[in-house]
């Protein structure tokens, strides 16, 4: 039977190589201490002590940031409308970066010392293949079961939506409280994530 031959050219190949060297970056502060210019992909890990998360947190402690608790990317405002290429970007990925910290800061049950991040300026056109394979590869927690770490505030008149999981986990976002409660309770929620962080677990062969 024949293989495949390996294209470093192919696309998803690219994007591995993109998302390969934003995991070789050094771990900095959340946010990053100096602002910068560019768009790209990042990705952020926790190392404090909410029981739900300790097996996360454990796989990053002692500078082994092992396993990222939410992966995410920034790109410049033209290029959601099709027109990325030759868009001027501005620091749209430190932005981005600073609002997960202004998330975390006024969350009742979360310390801002306990998050770091990875982050990489990228070409805005590897920006979303890079952020899915990293996502597809890592599964973090608060892109899926505690979903909402990266919501904005609604517009005006759009309060109807149901409050973020993560939101119900970690209470404290003003415009967060004027949404509609959440069809699941934080129980039901953190009950959810502890079996997924077991499946995982098992998966992994541990």
């Amino acid at each position: 039977m024949s293989e495949t031959p390996y294209n470093p050219l192919d696309k998803k190949n690219l994007g591995i190589s993109v998302a390969d060297a934003m995991l070789a970056r050094p771990v900095s502060s959340l946010p990053p201490e100096n602002r910068f210019i560019g768009a790209g992909i990042y990705a952020i890990y926790y190392v404090g002590d909410f029981p739900s998360y300790a097996p996360v947190a454990e796989r990053n402690r002692d500078g082994r940031f092992e396993a990222p608790i939410y992966v995410g990317k920034a790109i410049p405002a033209g290029a959601r409308r099709g027109g990325g290429l030759g868009v001027t970007t501005g620091p749209v990925l430190f932005r981005r970066l600073n609002e997960h910290a202004q998330s975390i800061v006024q969350a009742e049950n979360l310390e801002l010392s306990d998050f770091s991040c990875r982050y990489l300026v990228v070409d805005d056109i590897w920006i979303p293949l890079s952020e899915s394979l990293l996502i597809e590869k890592f599964a973090p927690i608060c892109n899926s079961t505690v979903e909402g770490f990266g919501n904005h505030a609604p517009g005006s008149g759009r309060y109807n939506s149901q409050r973020p999981p993560w939101d119900v986990v970690h209470p404290g976002r003003p415009w967060a409280d004027r949404l509609r409660e959440n069809r699941r309770s934080r129980q039901e929620i953190l009950s959810i994530l502890s079996l997924r962080i077991s499946e995982a677990t098992e998966g992994d062969g541990a």
